[in-house]
């Protein structure tokens, strides 16, 4: 597919509505395809590495367009970062982030960036991995209780800022003296959580796509176990918690709807009373509206599934002093059936092959004895002459002797003499 540039537009450029930049706080341009809005402020912003960003005064009113980048005004010095919005919607942005450029000073703006600005810039990267590892052997060294996640240079390579997280307090002052000593740069400590160094080092998740902290979340919100509770997820923190070791935030997400949808549920701690037991409440499936109970309260014993309604039925029978024979209204009359437990956790059976075994035995046996009538008579005739010549064989093996008079079991060869006047008896 061709794309047709145009700096005007919501083409596939950077001067487009779309994402222009691989880093995590771009901002969707709903106002690009309006070229008067450029002109409404001299602000812009320009954003660092991957989750710092910042607004900045284009004073000698440069003519700068998004994904250009720039050298700004720095405490000491300057720092090189990528122009991501311009325009009105700047203002918009710096209203979101109380910023009030009455109430604090905003930096410049120098010049857009030169060759040489680029040059220091990338050697200025190049030191990021090597000094985030030898940091972390000086606080270990010091015995800090500490871990330092990221290290950022500005883009003069005069300064650069170390991101640490830490459980409690630490005093760092003796660490600061011994960095500054090694790197010979100003050094900044920052402390960010578990959550906001998932988002600056980044990954993939398990549902196999970028983690949200590193791809789009700038805010991160509390998250608690009764967002799991309120979904019927396992309880199991291996599964609940993400690379950060912090709950997942996407358990957040879909916690309203479920709500929302579970508003006329009844209460799982009631329970219903039938004729023969009492019920126990044990899961609940939200999106097909089913409850099913148990008549264990802390176990899986002789489940039985019923829609909402029917749970609703049962209680209002319950409150007016009248128990059901059985909960299930389908099966009045009859017993629940008890649903295994394997079955109720999606697992299979571990006998399930030793089962498909004999039934492919039965089928082939089946097979070969029953394939059509006409064979099988045939089979069945061949079987009983067979069975017949195995008969005489055996009663001429038997008489051998007393018959022919042969031990062999073969006859004799009979000779007649010529008739005696005698005799009438022919011998032999």
């Amino acid at each position: 597919m061709d794309y047709k540039l145009n700096t005007g537009g919501c083409c596939m450029n950077q001067s487009g509505c779309c994402r222009n930049s691989n880093k995590k706080l771009a901002v969707f341009d709903w106002l690009c395809d309006l070229p008067e809005t450029i002109i409404d402020t001299d602000f812009v912003e320009v954003q660092f590495k991957n989750t710092r960003k910042g607004y900045f005064l284009n004073s000698t009113k440069i003519p700068l367009e998004k994904g250009e980048i720039v050298a700004v005004e720095a405490s000491p010095g300057h720092d090189i970062g990528e122009v991501t919005l311009v325009g009105r919607l700047v203002l918009q942005q710096m209203r979101k982030n109380n910023i009030d450029p009455a109430k604090i000073e905003v930096r410049r703006v120098y010049r857009k960036a030169r060759q040489v600005d680029l040059e220091k810039y990338e050697e200025a990267k190049a030191r990021e991995q090597e000094t985030m590892i030898r940091a972390r052997q000086i606080a270990e060294d010091l015995k800090l209780n500490m871990k330092i996640g990221d290290v950022e240079f500005q883009g003069d390579g005069n300064k650069a800022i170390f991101y640490y997280i830490a459980e409690e307090r630490v005093d760092f002052r003796q660490l600061i003296k011994v960095l500054a000593d090694s790197f010979k740069v100003r050094i900044e400590m920052k402390q960010i959580g578990a959550r906001q160094e998932a988002g600056r080092i980044g990954g993939i998740g398990p549902c196999g796509r970028e983690l949200c902290c590193a791809s789009w979340m700038s805010n991160f919100v509390s998250v608690s176990t009764n967002s799991a509770r309120l979904q019927d997820i396992s309880l199991n923190p291996q599964k609940l918690a993400g690379q950060c070791a912090k709950l997942k935030c996407c358990m957040n997400y879909e916690v309203d709807a479920y709500i929302d949808a579970t508003k006329d549920f009844p209460s799982k701690e009631t329970r219903l009373e039938t004729l023969d037991a009492t019920w126990y409440h044990f899961k609940t499936d939200v999106f097909k509206r089913e409850m099913t109970y148990s008549s264990a309260p802390n176990m899986a014993a002789n489940l039985v599934v019923m829609s909402v309604d029917r749970v609703k039925e049962v209680i209002a029978m319950n409150k007016a002093g009248q128990k059901p024979e059985t909960l299930n209204i389908e099966k009045e009359g009859e017993k629940p059936v008890p649903i295994d437990f394997q079955n109720v956790v999606g697992q299979d059976s571990l006998t399930r092959f030793d089962r498909s075994k004999r039934n492919k035995k039965g089928n082939r046996e089946n097979g070969r004895n029953g394939e059509n009538n006409e064979s099988s008579s045939h089979v069945q005739g061949e079987i009983r002459n067979n069975e017949k010549r195995r008969n005489e064989n055996s009663r001429n093996r038997n008489n051998g002797n007393g018959s022919n008079g042969n031990r062999n079991g073969k006859p004799r060869n009979f000779q007649l003499k010529k008739p005696n006047n005698n005799s009438n008896e022919a011998a032999s």
